[in-house]
Parts: C-alpha cells; structure tokens; sequence
C-alpha cells in the first residue's frame, strides 16, 4: 500500500511540475524582462481647473536606455523628454491630455503609470498616485 500512495504522489508532483512548465512557455518573455522604475510626478496634485500646460515625469532610469518615443503615461503619447542634470530620462506630457484620462476620479489619489521600452527592448514601467481636484484657483470666479 504504501509503494502505491508513493507512487500516486510521484506522479501527481510531476503532473504538477509539467503543468508549471507549460504555463511557464506560454508566458511571453517581456513579462520575465520588465524593469520597475521610481517616478515622480509634477505637479503632485492635477487641478483641473489649472491653466497648466505640462505634466512632467522625473524617472530613475538613465536617459540612454529609453527608446523615448515608446513612452506613455496612462495611456497618453509623451510630448517631449529630456535628460535631467544627473543623466536621467525625464517626460512631459500635454497637461490637458492627463486631465482628460477618462477613469480619473476627483477627490482621489489616482494611479498614474508611465510605460516605455529599453532601447535594448526590454519593457520598464512605473507608477505613482496623484491627487485629483476640481477647484477653481482664487481670482477665477
């Protein structure tokens, strides 16, 4: 009895073991190569109500690893990009085009996420919660 209940768990260890392999395959290989960046977003509260014209992003990735022209923010196309003082990427996106992110929610921190690809190809992403607000600056009224 005791060779059968062996026998019965070597096999359901090796069924188990083969089914992780094949997921494992079908897993495309950018997942295994995405690199998680620190980000910080400026301005640090979204006033839609604001007469602002740039959302910039400041990164801890170095500017030459950026294949610049792959980046978004949430969804929104980057505008423009530069290198900051210290060699990292930095992203500007048109202000109006991150206020008009349909699941942004006034009153909230919502989770802005900025996404690109290495020129080396490999994915990099980073997130960061921005509070959202709807108040008209004084003087406005």
């Amino acid at each position: 009895m005791k060779s059968k209940t062996s026998s019965i768990l070597k096999s359901s260890r090796l069924n188990f073991l083969y089914a992780l392999l094949m997921v494992a395959l079908l897993i495309p290989a950018s997942v295994f190569s995405q690199q998680v960046i620190e980000i910080q977003v400026s301005p640090n509260i979204l006033n839609l109500q604001s007469n602002g014209v740039v959302v910039t992003i400041h990164t801890d990735i170095q500017f030459s690893d950026v294949d610049a022209q792959t980046v978004t923010l949430s969804g929104v196309v980057i505008q423009s990009w530069k290198a900051d003082n210290g060699g990292y990427f930095v992203a500007k996106f048109n202000m109006d085009d991150v206020k008009d992110i349909e699941s942004l929610e006034i009153g909230e921190y919502n989770t802005l996420t900025l996404d690109g690809i290495k020129v080396s190809g490999d994915d990099f992403t980073g997130s960061e919660d921005l509070l959202v607000i709807n108040n008209v600056p004084s003087g406005k009224k």
